[in-house]
């Protein structure tokens, strides 16, 4: 196959050989040159209304013979059609895009003189016109029509797509419906959601004088456009769209596409507390989320939902398109073309924060993947005070949006009618093809970057442009009255009404101040309440029937006939099979399985997801299975019964931060779905602690939102150095307060499985961080007997079963959590210690105080000790201190370190040993 390249063999003796070939098997040239000689023909047969002419014979060498006409005639259509090629792909780099500032020069290379063409061949006619649509027109045409599409207030960027389909069908929406003139309605739609976003910036500026509230202007295009989306995609199935954005914008948003109501807007800035809240700090009015049922234009009824979200810009992504995925698999049958995820971007965020490239990563992911999300940029040009040429060295903050594919529309934020169009059609786009799509709209900030900032501080020169700019609905409105669309009289009367409506509002609150009420949660959330404290001082019943536990044990250990496991697996869990045959016995990975089959036989669904899970890093889980000739999978939990809920299970990209967050919103989307997120080691977790600061462990008491997601973390002291040891429990539990989240370490098979179910059985929801065993997963002494299951509940206190029977023949008291009980307990087995009592406290938070009284009462008489592995300055030691001070115990740890661990075999060893020694020595 012959090389294409249209720079270097662009010699006309050259192409004609190569058509030449093509006329005889087009099979022998690059498909590019049979693209182009195609529509060669097909321009000539159209024109002339007769076949293509046939080439010349073969002769001398080409560089030697005389070109034909033919062969001139391609050469000179080769040169139009790389222009139209060069402006499909490069003309963004030329588009006037950019309201306030002059645009770089990005080496665009789209003057004539790159393709070999002169200003004396603008009036020469081309058949190349009929790429375009044009048909036989002269290059002066081409040029203009080019221009117009991609490098006028808009360009495009998609033609490192490979999938042609998606090529056409941007080709054909930007080359023949882009242009076409809206209806008198819609502009006057254009023009009342323009009036709304600009006159409520407006309002607001002038009543709340230095208030923070990270206003929209400059950008107020946003309005409309986001108006013409959900138009569009109510009209093509959508019943849901889920909104992540950050503070720019976001009352002007809530306000004017959900329709929160003014009077609730102002009462936030009076700062007015809202009447239910009874407990918790709450949270600023720009980081609010909130919930409405909105009618469209055309009459479409959809629901809109703004996720509430904290500073950290972009970590709200993961959770909104989490949430997204969570609604469509349980309330949508897996029908993505129901529910959005939009996500509305800083342009300083979206290039800066990693985050966002984890949750491009994942979009199209089996257990990640959403039907494809509409991203919206507020490209303003400057993130707090740093200008773009500080925030990035790609050439857009979209660029990576090329990674996987998906198209970005960079549109100038002045030309709102440009800013609607391109809205549409991502809209469309995103319904036809399920992917990712994206509008960066370049406008500008009004005012800093916050309502109290001075701007000029840092951009003087750049400000004081801005401050001569009309704002987007002037430029509007002048257009349409210059047109003849509207009257001016109207234009006034939009903004004399709308201003006139927010006065009254804000007259009534200041007058009557009502307290704000926070949105109403969703049908399966009220059913749920809030905890009291009682709640925690004994764990419900979640046992099941020895019948149940009988029946998921037979089905997790049968498999299809045709379905032949590894030897080495088939082993393992006949091994564990005849355990419990023989036994009654459960392992720990067995009796999770069991945790997670007996909520799928009550009809709800269970999720799992992190690295490497279906295995399980420790090679305990094997919850999926793979067949060994033919590598299909075989999911354990899929054939229980007949009617049972879904066990999805997902091995997860190698991201924390974006993961664990998507795993949030999808719990918080439907609290009767067992969430579950497994770090491969707990230390890992810490690179997703922004999502447990500012979601985890603080969102019910900001925004009332509670999430019953469970947190896998193994952790424990094995020699594995300092980043395979410690989950950090220290910062658990420091963010630990008003029933916040649930910490525990859990050391036995039925513990767990309890304590799995609790997260379902309890009538209110709660994050439970569980610190997980590693080698311990096989330890004799964590597996549990059957009657463990079938009766009670979680057990947040052990006692031991070892130690003498008589409380006052205890001299010693050994209180302790996770792995370092069975080091403990085989010192005190071995050296036949009954008169040391060891205590695993399995839930660390909220504390079990009183049953820990209880125990204190029982051995009043004894020493106390508190005895961890990690170094005094991490685990639990000071929160303990710091909670039982009615309680008089001693401390047992290693030194303080600012490691975690040693990464020395030896050194961990005597580490280890010296703790063991001074338990049973002091």
């Amino acid at each position: 196959m012959k090389d294409f390249s249209f720079v270097t063999h662009s010699h006309p003796a050259y192409i004609e050989t190569l058509y030449q070939d093509f006329r005889k098997d087009p099979a022998s040239v690059d498909p590019e040159w049979v693209k182009f000689f195609e529509g060669f023909d097909f321009a000539l047969a159209t024109q002339n209304g007769k076949p293509a002419p046939a080439a010349p014979q073969e002769g001398a060498a080409p560089a030697e013979r005389e070109v034909s006409p033919v062969g001139e005639a391609l050469a000179r259509e080769l040169a139009v059609y790389q222009l139209i090629r060069a402006y499909r792909k490069k003309g963004h780099l030329i588009a006037i895009t950019n309201p306030i500032r002059e645009r770089k020069d990005r080496r665009a290379n789209l003057e004539l003189k790159c393709f070999g063409l002169k200003e004396s061949d603008l009036d020469r006619e081309f058949l190349a016109g009929h790429l375009v649509g044009l048909g036989k027109t002269t290059l002066r045409n081409i040029l203009d029509f080019l221009k117009k599409c991609y490098a006028g207030s808009v360009g495009a960027e998609y033609m490192y797509i490979n999938d042609s389909e998606k090529i056409k069908w941007l080709q054909h929406e930007i080359e023949e419906k882009f242009l076409a003139p809206l209806p008198i309605e819609k502009k006057k739609q254009i023009l009342l959601k323009l009036n709304e976003g600009v006159m409520f910036e407006k309002f607001l500026n002038t009543k709340f004088i230095g208030q923070k509230r990270f206003g929209l202007e400059g950008g107020e295009s946003m309005i409309p456009a986001l108006d013409a989306i959900i138009t569009t995609i109510a009209d093509l199935g959508v019943e849901e769209v889920v909104f992540g954005m950050a503070h720019r914008g976001r009352l002007n948003v809530l306000a004017n596409i959900l329709h929160k109501t003014y009077d609730q807007i102002f009462s936030e800035f009076e700062g007015n507390m809202p009447a239910d809240m009874t407990m918790g700090s709450g949270d600023v009015k720009y980081h609010l989320g909130f919930r409405a049922d909105v009618t469209t234009a055309s009459g479409k009824k959809v629901n809109l939902q703004v996720a509430p979200n904290p500073s950290h810009l972009e970590v709200v992504d993961p959770v909104v398109v989490g949430f997204a995925r969570s609604k469509a698999d349980v309330i949508y049958g897996s029908d993505y073309d129901r529910i959005l995820p939009l996500l509305i971007h800083g342009d300083a965020a979206i290039a800066g924060q990693g985050v966002v490239y984890e949750v491009l990563q994942m979009s199209n992911l089996k257990g990640y993947y959403t039907g494809g999300t509409i991203h919206f940029v507020i490209n303003n040009q400057i993130g707090f005070t740093t200008d773009f040429d500080d925030a990035r060295s790609a050439d857009y903050c979209t660029s990576l949006a090329a990674m996987v594919e998906a198209p970005v529309f960079h549109v100038n934020g002045d030309d709102v009618e440009a800013v609607v169009k391109v809205s549409e059609i991502a809209a469309r786009y995103r319904q036809e093809f399920n992917s990712d799509i994206f509008i960066d709209m370049v406008c500008y900030r009004k005012h800093g970057h916050n309502e109290g900032d001075e701007p000029k501080y840092t951009q003087p020169k750049l400000y004081a442009v801005i401050d001569k700019h009309p704002d987007p609905r002037e430029i509007y409105s002048q257009k349409l009255i210059s047109s003849g669309a509207v009257h001016a009289e109207l234009a006034k009367e939009m903004e004399k009404h709308f201003w006139q409506t927010l006065q009254e509002r804000l007259d009534e609150i200041k007058q009557r101040p009502l307290p704000y009420s926070y949105q109403k949660p969703e049908l399966w959330w009220q059913a749920l309440r809030k905890p009291r404290p009682e709640d925690f001082d004994h764990s419900p019943s979640t046992a099941i029937s020895r019948e149940q536990l009988d029946h998921i044990v037979n089905r997790l250990y049968s498999f299809p006939d045709n379905f032949k496991a590894l030897r080495k697996v088939a082993k393992l869990l006949n091994d564990k099979k005849k355990i419990y045959a023989e036994e009654g016995m459960l392992d720990w990975a067995t009796a999770e399985l069991a945790a997670y089959g007996s909520i799928l036989l009550a009809g709800k669904d269970v999720r799992m997801s992190g690295e490497d899970v279906k295995r399980g890093t420790f090679s305990h889980r094997h919850a999926v299975l793979r067949d060994e000739t033919t590598d299909e999978e075989y999911n354990r939990l899929s054939d229980l019964a007949d009617k049972q809920g879904r066990f999805r299970i997902y091995n997860s990209l190698l991201s924390e931060f974006a993961v664990l967050g998507f795993e949030y919103g999808y719990a918080l989307a439907n609290p009767n779905t067992l969430t579950i997120w497994e770090a491969q080691y707990g230390d890992f977790a810490n690179g997703a602690q922004t999502v447990i600061d500012q979601y985890i462990s603080s969102a019910e008491q900001k925004w009332t939102s509670m999430n019953g997601l469970v947190l896998l973390l193994p952790h424990g002291y094995e020699g594995g150095g300092p980043d395979h040891s410690n989950a950090r429990p220290e910062r658990f539990l420091q963010m630990c307060a008003e029933d916040n989240m649930v910490v525990t370490n859990i050391t036995t098979a039925a513990n767990f499985f309890h304590g799995l179910r609790r997260q379902l059985a309890w009538p209110f929801r709660k994050p439970m961080i569980n610190f997980s065993p590693k080698a311990n997963l096989r330890h004799l002494r964590s597996y549990s007997p059957a009657d463990a299951f079938t009766e009670g509940g979680f057990r947040e206190i052990l006692p031991d079963d070892y130690c003498d029977a008589d409380p006052s023949r205890i001299k010693k008291v050994l209180l302790c959590s996770g792995k370092i009980y069975f080091d403990l307990s085989e010192m005190q087995m071995k050296h036949e210690r009954k008169d040391v009592a060891i205590l695993r406290l399995e839930q660390l938070y909220p504390l079990p105080v009183k049953q820990l009284e209880a125990f204190y009462e029982q051995y009043k008489q004894a020493t106390w000790f508190w005895v961890q592995e990690e170094p005094l300055n991490m685990g639990a030691a000071w929160y303990l201190q710091m909670n039982m001070k009615q309680f008089n115990f001693g401390v047992i740890s290693r030194n303080p370190g600012a490691a975690t661990a040693t990464g020395y075999a030896k050194l961990h060893q005597d580490e280890q040993q010296q703790i063991i020694d001074i338990a049973f020595s002091i």
